[in-house]
């Protein structure tokens, strides 16, 4: 029986359609963030996450926003995502700002 997704999980995607047709699809027991089959977002442990590359990571990093970090083999492995702004859900502004950068960064790391 598949697991049901978290209700704050689903309230975020709602929020997110103005970003388009936001879907989340389980992965290694968190979830990633999908529009039009690219992943742009992460969310674990009721935190989400964008997608952040070399053009667009300073602006995470000004606003002390650090990346997800998991443990591997005792080691830290620190992703190509960041934690959205406080704001992100509250601010439909904010929202289109952010979500549309990670969206542009996961389209350039397909490249």
């Amino acid at each position: 029986m598949p697991r049901e997704m978290p209700e704050n999980l689903s309230y975020l995607l709602e929020q997110m359609q103005c970003l388009g047709p936001v879907e989340a699809r389980r992965m290694f027991g968190a979830y990633g963030i999908f529009i039009d089959g690219i992943m742009f977002g992460l969310y674990s442990d009721e935190q989400l996450y964008l997608k952040a590359d070399s053009v667009s990571a300073e602006k995470f990093e000004q606003r002390g926003l650090p990346p997800f970090i998991y443990q591997r083999s005792g080691k830290e492995i620190a992703l190509s995502y960041r934690c959205a702004p406080e704001d992100f859900i509250d601010d439909t502004e904010v929202m289109s700002v952010w979500g549309m950068e990670a969206i542009f960064a996961a389209h350039r790391s397909r490249r």
